[in-house]
Protein backbone atom coordinates (compact mmCIF):
# COMPACT_ATOMS: atom_id res chain seq x y z
CA UNK A 1 0.00 0.00 0.00
CA UNK A 2 1.29 3.45 -0.96
CA UNK A 3 1.08 5.89 1.95
CA UNK A 4 1.67 9.64 1.78
CA UNK A 5 2.99 11.30 4.94
CA UNK A 6 1.85 14.93 4.68
CA UNK A 7 4.05 17.21 6.78
CA UNK A 8 2.72 20.77 6.48
CA UNK A 9 3.54 24.14 7.93
CA UNK A 10 0.16 25.18 9.31
CA UNK A 11 -1.59 28.53 9.35
CA UNK A 12 -2.84 29.33 12.84
CA UNK A 13 -6.59 28.75 13.21
CA UNK A 14 -7.21 29.12 9.46
CA UNK A 15 -8.91 25.99 8.13
CA UNK A 16 -9.43 27.31 4.61
CA UNK A 17 -5.75 28.19 4.19
CA UNK A 18 -4.62 24.86 5.60
CA UNK A 19 -6.94 22.96 3.27
CA UNK A 20 -5.48 24.90 0.32
CA UNK A 21 -1.94 24.04 1.41
CA UNK A 22 -2.75 20.35 1.76
CA UNK A 23 -4.40 20.32 -1.65
CA UNK A 24 -1.24 21.76 -3.22
CA UNK A 25 0.93 19.12 -1.54
CA UNK A 26 -1.31 16.31 -2.77
CA UNK A 27 -1.43 17.69 -6.32
CA UNK A 28 2.38 17.78 -6.50
CA UNK A 29 2.97 14.21 -5.28
CA UNK A 30 2.49 10.66 -6.59
CA UNK A 31 -0.90 9.09 -6.03
CA UNK A 32 -1.34 7.24 -2.73
CA UNK A 33 -3.97 4.92 -1.28
CA UNK A 34 -3.67 6.52 2.15
CA UNK A 35 -2.85 10.14 3.05
CA UNK A 36 -1.96 10.89 6.68
CA UNK A 37 -2.21 14.41 8.11
CA UNK A 38 -0.94 15.72 11.49
CA UNK A 39 -2.82 16.33 14.71
CA UNK A 40 -5.31 19.23 14.52
CA UNK A 41 -4.18 19.77 10.94
CA UNK A 42 -6.79 22.39 10.06
CA UNK A 43 -6.02 24.76 12.96
CA UNK A 44 -2.73 23.92 14.63
CA UNK A 45 -2.65 22.62 18.21
CA UNK A 46 -5.21 24.88 19.87
CA UNK A 47 -5.86 24.57 23.60
CA UNK A 48 -8.76 27.06 23.64
CA UNK A 49 -11.00 24.61 21.84
CA UNK A 50 -14.08 26.81 21.99
CA UNK A 51 -12.40 29.26 19.61
CA UNK A 52 -12.08 26.80 16.72
CA UNK A 53 -14.24 23.75 17.41
CA UNK A 54 -16.94 22.72 14.94
CA UNK A 55 -19.57 20.03 14.99
CA UNK A 56 -19.09 17.24 12.48
CA UNK A 57 -21.95 18.65 10.42
CA UNK A 58 -20.39 22.12 10.10
CA UNK A 59 -16.70 21.14 9.95
CA UNK A 60 -15.20 22.38 6.69
CA UNK A 61 -12.07 20.27 7.10
CA UNK A 62 -13.99 17.03 7.65
CA UNK A 63 -16.15 17.74 4.61
CA UNK A 64 -12.96 18.25 2.59
CA UNK A 65 -11.53 14.93 3.83
CA UNK A 66 -14.70 13.10 2.77
CA UNK A 67 -14.88 14.80 -0.61
CA UNK A 68 -11.20 14.23 -1.40
CA UNK A 69 -11.28 10.58 -0.34
CA UNK A 70 -14.26 10.01 -2.62
CA UNK A 71 -12.77 11.85 -5.59
CA UNK A 72 -9.33 10.24 -5.29
CA UNK A 73 -10.54 6.78 -4.23
CA UNK A 74 -8.25 6.86 -1.21
CA UNK A 75 -8.29 7.01 2.58
CA UNK A 76 -7.33 10.11 4.60
CA UNK A 77 -6.45 10.16 8.30
CA UNK A 78 -5.88 13.11 10.63
CA UNK A 79 -7.30 14.78 13.73
CA UNK A 80 -9.58 17.80 14.11
CA UNK A 81 -11.10 19.86 16.93
CA UNK A 82 -14.72 18.71 17.25
CA UNK A 83 -17.55 19.94 19.45
CA UNK A 84 -20.39 17.79 20.75
CA UNK A 85 -22.75 19.77 22.94
CA UNK A 86 -20.60 21.40 25.63
CA UNK A 87 -17.67 19.02 25.15
CA UNK A 88 -14.63 19.27 22.89
CA UNK A 89 -12.65 16.39 21.39
CA UNK A 90 -9.30 15.99 19.69
CA UNK A 91 -10.83 13.53 17.24
CA UNK A 92 -8.92 11.50 14.69
CA UNK A 93 -10.79 10.46 11.57
CA UNK A 94 -10.10 7.66 9.12
CA UNK A 95 -12.08 8.59 6.02
CA UNK A 96 -12.54 6.30 3.01
CA UNK A 97 -14.30 6.82 -0.36
CA UNK A 98 -17.50 5.70 1.34
CA UNK A 99 -17.28 8.35 4.07
CA UNK A 100 -16.13 8.35 7.71
CA UNK A 101 -15.00 4.81 8.47
CA UNK A 102 -13.70 5.37 12.00
CA UNK A 103 -13.44 7.98 14.73
CA UNK A 104 -10.91 7.94 17.55
CA UNK A 105 -11.00 10.47 20.39
CA UNK A 106 -7.53 11.04 21.82
CA UNK A 107 -7.25 9.01 25.03
CA UNK A 108 -4.03 10.39 26.52
CA UNK A 109 -4.57 14.15 26.65
CA UNK A 110 -1.41 16.23 27.05
CA UNK A 111 -1.72 17.48 30.62
CA UNK A 112 1.50 19.51 30.49
CA UNK A 113 0.12 21.59 27.61
CA UNK A 114 -3.28 22.18 29.22
CA UNK A 115 -5.22 19.81 26.95
CA UNK A 116 -6.93 18.11 29.92
CA UNK A 117 -8.51 21.42 30.94
CA UNK A 118 -10.38 21.98 27.68
CA UNK A 119 -10.86 18.59 26.02
CA UNK A 120 -12.72 15.42 26.89
CA UNK A 121 -10.67 12.24 26.62
CA UNK A 122 -11.78 9.27 24.57
CA UNK A 123 -12.72 5.99 26.23
CA UNK A 124 -11.72 3.30 23.74
CA UNK A 125 -9.03 2.07 21.40
CA UNK A 126 -9.91 2.01 17.70
CA UNK A 127 -8.74 -0.40 14.99
CA UNK A 128 -10.08 -0.07 11.45
CA UNK A 129 -9.57 -2.50 8.58
CA UNK A 130 -9.38 -1.10 5.07
CA UNK A 131 -8.32 -2.87 1.87
CA UNK A 132 -6.95 -5.82 3.80
CA UNK A 133 -4.81 -3.78 6.23
CA UNK A 134 -5.69 -3.21 9.88
CA UNK A 135 -4.88 0.24 11.28
CA UNK A 136 -4.60 1.31 14.92
CA UNK A 137 -5.50 4.99 15.32
CA UNK A 138 -3.40 7.00 17.81
CA UNK A 139 -2.72 10.69 18.50
CA UNK A 140 0.58 12.27 19.57
CA UNK A 141 0.99 11.78 23.36
CA UNK A 142 -0.45 8.24 23.03
CA UNK A 143 2.95 7.12 21.73
CA UNK A 144 4.41 7.38 25.25
CA UNK A 145 2.10 4.67 26.61
CA UNK A 146 3.04 1.24 25.21
CA UNK A 147 0.29 -0.75 26.94
CA UNK A 148 -2.34 1.27 25.10
CA UNK A 149 -0.86 0.30 21.72
CA UNK A 150 -0.05 -3.33 22.60
CA UNK A 151 -0.63 -5.60 19.63
CA UNK A 152 -2.09 -9.06 20.20
CA UNK A 153 -3.34 -12.07 18.33
CA UNK A 154 -7.06 -12.18 17.63
CA UNK A 155 -8.22 -15.42 16.01
CA UNK A 156 -4.53 -16.18 15.28
CA UNK A 157 -4.07 -12.91 13.44
CA UNK A 158 -2.43 -9.72 14.66
CA UNK A 159 -5.02 -7.23 15.83
CA UNK A 160 -3.40 -4.54 13.67
CA UNK A 161 -0.73 -4.19 10.98
CA UNK A 162 -0.08 -0.44 11.01
CA UNK A 163 -0.21 2.03 13.88
CA UNK A 164 -0.86 5.60 12.76
CA UNK A 165 0.31 8.41 15.04
CA UNK A 166 -0.72 11.93 14.08
CA UNK A 167 1.05 14.61 16.08
CA UNK A 168 1.96 18.18 16.90
CA UNK A 169 5.32 17.27 18.41
CA UNK A 170 7.65 20.19 19.27
CA UNK A 171 11.23 20.56 18.12
CA UNK A 172 12.70 20.36 21.64
CA UNK A 173 11.51 16.76 22.09
CA UNK A 174 11.96 15.50 18.54
CA UNK A 175 14.70 12.98 19.39
CA UNK A 176 12.37 11.32 21.91
CA UNK A 177 9.64 11.14 19.25
CA UNK A 178 11.72 9.00 16.92
CA UNK A 179 12.90 6.66 19.68
CA UNK A 180 9.35 6.03 20.81
CA UNK A 181 8.10 5.36 17.29
CA UNK A 182 10.83 2.80 16.60
CA UNK A 183 10.10 1.09 19.93
CA UNK A 184 6.36 0.85 19.18
CA UNK A 185 7.11 -0.73 15.79
CA UNK A 186 9.51 -3.36 17.14
CA UNK A 187 7.49 -4.42 20.17
CA UNK A 188 4.26 -4.75 18.18
CA UNK A 189 5.71 -6.21 14.97
CA UNK A 190 3.81 -3.62 12.99
CA UNK A 191 4.48 -0.70 10.72
CA UNK A 192 4.25 2.70 12.37
CA UNK A 193 3.29 5.73 10.28
CA UNK A 194 4.00 8.83 12.37
CA UNK A 195 3.17 12.26 10.95
CA UNK A 196 4.15 15.59 12.49
CA UNK A 197 4.11 19.20 11.27
CA UNK A 198 6.62 21.98 10.64
CA UNK A 199 6.51 25.74 11.29
CA UNK A 200 5.72 27.71 14.43
CA UNK A 201 2.73 28.81 16.46
CA UNK A 202 2.13 30.90 19.56
CA UNK A 203 3.51 28.16 21.79
CA UNK A 204 6.50 26.48 20.12
CA UNK A 205 8.23 25.43 16.91
CA UNK A 206 7.95 22.17 15.00
CA UNK A 207 10.64 20.48 12.93
CA UNK A 208 8.75 17.63 11.32
CA UNK A 209 10.40 14.26 11.73
CA UNK A 210 7.54 12.33 10.14
CA UNK A 211 8.65 8.75 9.54
CA UNK A 212 7.44 5.31 8.55
CA UNK A 213 9.06 2.40 10.42
CA UNK A 214 8.66 -1.30 9.61
CA UNK A 215 8.12 -4.12 12.08
CA UNK A 216 11.85 -4.68 12.51
CA UNK A 217 12.46 -1.05 13.47
CA UNK A 218 13.93 0.05 10.14
CA UNK A 219 13.03 3.55 8.98
CA UNK A 220 11.64 3.08 5.47
CA UNK A 221 10.62 6.71 4.88
CA UNK A 222 11.86 9.87 6.57
CA UNK A 223 10.53 13.37 5.90
CA UNK A 224 13.23 14.95 8.10
CA UNK A 225 12.41 18.68 8.35
CA UNK A 226 10.97 19.02 4.83
CA UNK A 227 7.56 20.58 4.37
CA UNK A 228 5.38 18.61 1.96
CA UNK A 229 4.78 14.93 1.18
CA UNK A 230 6.99 11.91 1.76
CA UNK A 231 5.95 8.57 0.27
CA UNK A 232 6.16 5.19 2.01
CA UNK A 233 5.33 1.60 1.10
CA UNK A 234 3.49 -0.74 3.47
CA UNK A 235 4.68 -4.22 2.42
CA UNK A 236 2.20 -6.68 3.88
CA UNK A 237 4.03 -9.67 2.43
CA UNK A 238 7.26 -8.69 4.18
CA UNK A 239 5.35 -8.02 7.42
CA UNK A 240 3.76 -11.46 7.27
CA UNK A 241 7.12 -13.09 6.66
CA UNK A 242 8.60 -11.30 9.68
CA UNK A 243 5.77 -12.52 11.90
CA UNK A 244 6.17 -16.10 10.68
CA UNK A 245 9.96 -16.07 10.96
CA UNK A 246 10.06 -14.49 14.40
CA UNK A 247 6.61 -14.95 15.99
CA UNK A 248 6.95 -12.81 19.12
CA UNK A 249 3.25 -11.99 19.22
CA UNK A 250 2.60 -15.66 20.05
CA UNK A 251 4.56 -15.21 23.29
CA UNK A 252 3.28 -11.77 24.23
CA UNK A 253 2.03 -11.21 27.76
CA UNK A 254 -1.71 -11.15 28.22
CA UNK A 255 -2.52 -7.57 29.16
CA UNK A 256 -5.90 -6.47 30.47
CA UNK A 257 -6.35 -2.92 29.27
CA UNK A 258 -8.47 -1.13 31.84
CA UNK A 259 -9.31 2.31 30.52
CA UNK A 260 -9.62 4.99 33.17
CA UNK A 261 -11.97 7.42 31.43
Amino acid sequence: MKVALIQPSLAWCDASENISRIERYIASAPTAELYVLPEMWSTGFVIEAQDVARTEQECEALAWMCRTARERDCAIAGSLVIREGEQFYNRMYFVTPEGVAARYDKYHLFRLGGETKRYTAGNKRVVIEWRGVRFLLQVCYDVRFPVFSRNRLVDRRAEYDVAIYVASWPTERLEVWQKLIVARAIENQAYVVAVNRTGTDAYCSYSGGSICVNGEGDIVADAADRTGITMADIDMIALGELRRRFPTLCDADEVLLQLNH
